[in-house]
């Protein structure tokens, strides 16, 4: 068995296997790779029963970014409700190998490959925005400041840059010294340092 099948095998619907499968071939292929029988044969799902859920490409797209929105909508509940803060969860899930624990990364940057110069571009473009504009809500629950909040979200897209591309971490700071330095720079900002 193949690792990519491996993965999109197991436990869930068929559905749920079409998608996995989706968000595979995207990665590993891109677009042009994600064909409509190359994602049934991922799935070990016939043709019909892929279209019985999905009846066109455009419906896998549409289904593809609607996991993306709820996937993003729980990663936001997991960062609110985090011992750490929403902070400390944004910056560890961010970096490699602190994956979101709801399949966000995956679906993330199988998005990603059909944000640009595909004909479903501009509706995976929005679906990204929207999954920055969740993030960036959480985090301003609990930074007032909102030039401090974007900044943070911009240090965690950094790092998430790094994660999805596989590109080490470079600069050699440890991720608790990145976490406590930003704090203070946070507490600074906001008049508590």
């Amino acid at each position: 068995m193949t690792e990519r099948t491996a993965r999109t095998r197991g436990g869930g619907s068929a559905r749920d296997r079409v998608l996995d499968a989706y968000e595979t071939l995207l990665i590993e292929q891109g677009p042009g790779g994600a064909t409509l029988d190359a994602v049934a044969a991922a799935a070990e799902v016939s043709k019909g029963g892929l279209l019985y859920h999905f009846n066109s490409k455009e419906s896998l797209v549409g289904g593809l970014l609607d996991r993306l929105r709820e996937r993003s909508a729980r990663d936001a509940e997991l960062m609110r409700s985090d011992a750490a803060g929403t902070v400390a969860y944004y910056l560890r899930t961010s970096m490699p190998g602190g994956e979101s624990p709801v399949g966000l990364t995956r679906t993330y940057l199988a998005t990603l490959r059909i944000a640009d110069g595909t004909t479903s571009g501009e509706s995976a473009r929005g679906a990204l925005a929207a999954v920055d504009a969740d993030g960036l809500a959480a985090l301003r629950e609990e930074i007032e400041d909102p030039v401090v909040a974007w900044l943070v979200q911009l240090v965690g897209d950094g790092l998430y840059l790094r994660t999805l591309t596989g590109a080490p971490l470079t600069g050699g700071v440890p991720t608790d010294e990145l976490l406590d330095t930003l704090r203070g720079l946070l507490a600074a900002r906001s008049g508590k340092g």
